[in-house]
This record gives C-alpha cells, structure tokens and sequence, in this order.
C-alpha cells in the first residue's frame, strides 16, 4: 500500500481538486483560498484596478500561486460581470469588488433578450486571464470559473423587490430565473471553452429564501446548470453564503459536484448531509474573526480543529467567502501550513488559547429610545449581497417612515462593529435588530412585514 504522505507529493493540486470533486480519497485534504480582490492587496492594486486589468490579474494570481501554494484557484471573483452587461450601473470600489447601484428593472416587470456575448464587457479580458492562467500554473492548480448564480442575477435586475415577486408573482420569478439561467449557461460555456476545471454557480442570496421557494421555484434552473456542466465534462460547484442550513438538503438535490458553505453553516452537520448526497463540501474559515483579525494561530487552531472533527473525504478546506482585501498574508499562510503539515502544526498549537479581546462598546440606551432604532449588522453591504438587500430592507423602510425611525449599519469587516456584534451575541450575518431585539437572522425582511411591525411600534 502507498504511503499517503508519499502520495501526496506525488499528485499535483490540480489532481488532487479533481479527485475530491469526483468523491475519491485524496491523500490530504485540498486547499482552495478564494482570493478575489486579497490577490490585488499582495501587488499593491486596489479592487478597481485589478478587475479592469488582465494584466494585473495574472500577476496577482501569479502571486497568490506562489505565495499559498493553493491546490485550486478562483481566477477572478467578481459576480457583477454579467449584471454590467446587462444595464446595471457599478459603483467601483478600493476594496471590493463593485457594487450594483441602478437595477434596471426595480420599478417595472420585464424579461430582458440580451444574452452576453465573448466580445461583450470585461468578458474578452476575462477569457484572456483564463487562458494565461491555464498556460502559467494550470497544469498544477486546479482553476475555478465563478459565474453569478440565476437568483443572484435576477436580484441584480430587479432589486428587493423580487423578494416579494417570490410571494406575489412567483410566474414572474420562474420566468426571470430562467432568463438568468440562459445567461449563466452560455457564461459556463466561455469558461469551460477557457480550460476552467471547475465551474462554480456562485449565488450568496439563496440562503435568503425558504426551502419551498427553493424546490418550486429555483430548482429548475440549478439542476439543469449542472447537468449541463456536467454535459461539457466540466466539474460544478454551489457556492453560498449566509445561514444556507434550511436549504441544505435541497441544494444539494440539484446535483453540484460541491458546495462550498461559510462560517454561519456548521460543517459537521452539513457534511453528514452532503455525504449522504455524495457531495464534496467546501469551506468554511471565518472572513473576520479568524483571517482578517486573528493570528496566526487562530488561523491554524480553526483550521487544525476542523480538521479533526469531520471526515476528510469529500471535504475542501476554503474561507468562507471571497476573503476580504486586507487579510494579513502570514494569516492565509498559517492556513496552508495547518493543511500541509497538519501533526507538526499540531505541536504549535499545543497549548494555545485565543486571547480574550473585547473594545469598549458603548451600546444605546434601547429602554429610552424616542424612535425605533434599526440596526443592521452585516459583514460588509458593499462585497456581500444579501447584506447589501438587508440594508436595502431597512433603507425603504427609513425613507417611507423619514424621522421617525433610526437606521443604522455596522459593518463587522471593521473591528470595533466585529466586537459590538458579538457584544450583542449574534451568530449570524446579515441580521436586523429593532430597539436592541434581534429580528431578522439572516433572512432579509418581506417590505410590508417590516414597515407595519415598525408601524406598530410607533
């Protein structure tokens, strides 16, 4: 019998991706940082620049290659190249990738036509990178297509209201999903034809949705993205983000070679579901606690930990997300070491506890508020969709009540906001709290459900 460690030198990233997408036993498990906009920060490129720059891209990616050693790569994270095409308006940012401003169809029902073309947006630039990568570390690194998933997509068109669409015209919803769907098939298509290995349907907002609205009305589209990757001998990944544990079992009946989860999922209950469905799971490292504000060995005790709890078949170690810009280098380091040499790190750690950190959080007075207070916590509403619709929740609600009400978002990407939100013992992002009570968890609002609890309030 090989010896596993010599097998692990033997077998490059790229194989050793692949094995864990096709369900067979890997000598140890494969790593894979999403590095969106983080690749940037390692060349000294903000996040506009290194996303209209192929370039740009290609060295960062170089660098991140060189630098974490990653068993796979995402070669650019970015899920608004599809809804730029499509009329949606982009604000550019240092820091993130950019935000959608103008919805095209938030104030009127339509189905659009206009599937993009190879020649069309940023997609030339794209292909290019794809193929550049493919050239330079391709045959070692197992390279990711990130696609924006159809839900996704059709909030990118019409904005928070499809969210009551989903309860008040749920037609128009299957329609417009299956327009997004055409959309990311052909955008699967040009990536498959780039030399992506795996193609990955990246759609953070389905965790906000109900496991019916999921089965009646988006399970059409995901299942048949992914016999159709599937067809072009290409592997699939479900990417998500937020609280996705209620639609677990459904996701996973669409039949993705993977899913790749982040920290407000646990992975030991969801690997017991995905194994049953015999599907690789993928994740779930914390953005902000762990990579962006903690050691080196918070990185490695988390990662070390998780390890040790959950079978390693089927599994692939990741950030929860796309990691934010300034997660410190040694920190996705520290990672990469715990996977490659995980009995010495274990000696490392031996002994190590988390320092016990707390700011001096100064909490409003909730017993003698003059209005309702609307706070939403998100992890950053500029990088994160369904933290973008939560703020976008309460924002109507702001400029339907105007003075009445107070809104207010703490984005816990900064520190302090991370310290105020455990101070108020949340467990999950994106959530609303009205007067200090936690009322919305991860699941963005119905419009009319906010405004006349607000109503009431008054």
């Amino acid at each position: 019998m090989s010896d596993p460690s010599t097998m692990s030198d033997i077998i490059n990233g790229r194989e050793l991706v692949r094995m864990a997408f096709r369900h067979e036993a890997t000598p140890r498990v494969p790593w894979v940082p999403f590095a969106g906009v983080h690749a940037g920060s390692l060349k000294g490129y903000d996040a506009a620049t290194l996303l209209q720059d192929g370039g740009k891209i290609i060295s960062s990616l170089s660098e991140v290659n060189r630098l974490y050693r990653p068993d796979g790569l995402p070669v650019i994270f970015d899920l608004q190249i599809e809804a730029e095409i499509l009329g949606c308006e982009l604000e550019w940012l240092e820091k993130n990738p950019p935000a959608v401003k103008v919805h095209p169809f938030a104030d009127h029902k339509a189905l659009p036509n206009k599937v993009p073309g190879a020649a069309e947006g940023r997609i030339p630039m794209v292909l290019k990178v794809m193929r550049e990568a493919k050239e330079a570390f391709g045959k070692t690194t197992a390279l990711f297509g990130l696609i924006c998933g159809p839900f996704t997509l059709c909030s990118h068109l019409r904005g928070t209201r499809l969210f009551l669409d989903l309860v008040k015209d749920p037609g128009y919803v299957v329609d417009l999903m299956g327009y997004a769907t055409r959309v990311s098939r052909v955008m699967a298509a040009l990536y498959i034809d780039a030399g992506m290995d795996v193609i990955a349907v990246v759609d953070p907002l389905v965790s906000q949705i109900s496991p019916r609205h999921f089965e009646t009305l988006l399970n059409p589209s995901f299942r048949g993205m992914f016999d159709y990757i599937r067809e072009r001998e290409a592997l699939s990944a479900l990417f998500v983000c937020g609280d996705a544990t209620p639609n677990m079992e459904v996701m996973c009946k669409t039949g993705p070679d993977a899913i790749f989860v982040d920290e407000n999922v646990d992975m030991v209950s969801a690997k017991q579901l995905t194994d049953r469905f015999n599907i690789t799971l993928g994740g779930n490292i914390p953005l902000v606690s762990t990579l962006l504000y903690g050691t080196q060995q918070d990185n490695m005790s988390y990662v070390a930990d998780l390890l040790e709890k959950i079978d390693h078949r089927n599994l692939i170690i990741a950030p929860g997300c796309d990691m934010p810009y300034d997660v410190p280098p040694e920190n996705v380091v520290a990672v990469q070491e715990t996977i490659a040499h995980p009995e010495l790190v274990e000696v490392l750690i031996r002994n190590y506890q988390t320092p016990v950190e707390d700011a001096d959080i100064v909490l409003p007075d909730y017993e003698r508020l003059t209005r309702p207070l609307v706070e939403v916590f998100t992890l950053d509403s500029l990088n994160c969709a369904a933290c973008a619709h939560m703020l976008e929740a309460a924002l109507t609600a702001k400029r339907h009540f105007g003075d009445a009400i107070d809104v207010v978002e703490y984005k816990v990407v900064l520190r302090e906001n991370m310290f105020r939100a455990k101070r108020m013992n949340l467990k999950k992002l994106p959530s609303i709290l009205i007067n200090g009570r936690l009322k919305y968890s991860s699941r963005i609002p119905d419009q009319e459900e906010l405004i006349s609890g607000l109503q009431a309030m008054m």
